[in-house]
């Protein structure tokens, strides 16, 4: 309880630290610099309530252990209030993970088949999908705002927008490639296949963040938006493909049924992942970055999905396995991205390894 109570008085002194800066003359003369402060605020006073949420379901699990004790009959209110509890103790130890500069942002994910073919085509759509449900089962916002089909099936690519508190902070703990073996269902002999696909997460950039995109470093081109099934397709040439020349990097969007709303956001994703790049450079982390990139295959995953011949999901990294396989393909990785974003904490997270 001091504890909790000394953590409330340093986030109170925060508060009043930026109050005293809003009530400063000039204060809105720098408007970056003051949408940068209002932000700020306003992470903290989230952290405020989540922690008088804490000392609230403390007092009231308290009462209840007392009436409990007395004979009273509160065995189920007691034990949902003690569930309750715990979730927040949980979400706050997240919190205290996630405490980098983008984590709390939203993330923009990246989804591409590796070595495979069809194989992987399909393997990255089921990946596709996962993450989708896990977006769902969490409340997120997905936005897929560029997707690539695949030649006979499944995707060659996509691209989504996830909007969410910490989108990105969870979605780093699944960058990777990630491995599926499986009987597979092109295959007219029922042979086990092995297929790679790769996931990476940017943060999305706040719009007070400049990121200088000139005319002359960028390539525009437009196409004819597809679908599968032929739904939303557009006649006319809407989709935008963006190519930042100096560094190569290429991002397209489709969605919109404008083309300027379809340039809007695929400009968007291109900020996004030259501030990415540039965070790596400042870091000199980007020629190891690149080089888990480089190779989509054997030996370099982070988690394997294997379906045959016997189920289970395994993460490299951390050792942590579950045998529900339909169940994580369905979006439950919550464990998965817990386990390593403890051993990150920790200083504990391994390399990516050959496992089976």
């Amino acid at each position: 309880m001091f504890a909790a109570i000394f953590e409330e008085d340093r986030i109170r002194r925060r508060l009043d630290v930026f109050e005293k800066q809003m009530l400063a003359k000039g204060f809105w003369d720098d408007q970056e610099s003051a949408q940068k402060i209002l932000q700020d605020r306003k992470q903290v006073e989230v952290d405020l309530e989540l922690l008088k949420g804490i000392q609230k379901e403390q007092d009231d699990a308290r009462v209840l252990v007392e009436w409990f004790e007395a004979g009273e009959d509160v065995a189920s209110d007691l034990e949902d209030a003690l569930t309750r509890f715990l979730e927040l103790i949980e979400r706050a130890e997240f919190q205290k993970m996630l405490g980098g500069p983008h984590d709390r942002a939203h993330a923009i994910l990246s989804i591409n088949a590796g070595a495979g073919g069809t194989e992987s085509q399909d393997w990255a759509e089921m990946l596709l999908r996962m993450y989708l449900r896990w977006c769902e089962k969490r409340r997120f916002k997905a936005q897929v705002t560029d997707i690539q089909a695949g030649d006979e099936a499944g995707i060659k690519s996509a691209t989504v927008i996830v909007q969410g508190e910490y989108a990105y902070g969870y979605l780093t703990a699944e960058a990777g490639v990630h491995r599926l073996v499986r009987i597979s269902p092109f295959d007219s002999a029922s042979r086990r296949h092995t297929s790679f696909a790769s996931v990476f997460a940017f943060p999305e950039i706040d719009q007070d963040i400049k990121i200088e995109v000139q005319d002359k470093d960028l390539r525009v081109d437009t196409y004819r938006s597809s679908g599968a099934g032929g739904q939303h397709v557009n006649v006319t040439d809407s989709a935008v493909r963006l190519t930042h020349l100096p560094t190569g990097l290429v991002v397209s969007c489709q969605n919109e049924r404008s083309q300027t709303r379809n340039k809007e956001t695929a400009m968007k994703v291109l900020k996004a992942r030259l501030f990415d790049l540039e965070l790596r450079k400042q870091r000199a982390e980007l020629d190891a970055v690149e080089s888990s990139k480089m190779d989509i295959a054997f030996g370099s995953q982070i988690r394997s999905y294997v379906l045959h011949p016997y189920r289970m999901v395994k993460d490299h990294r951390t050792k942590h396995e579950v045998g529900a396989v339909d169940r994580v393909l369905d979006g439950d990785l919550d464990d998965f991205i817990k386990a390593t974003l403890i051993a990150r904490a920790k200083g504990e997270l391994g390399a990516p390894t050959d496992d089976e």
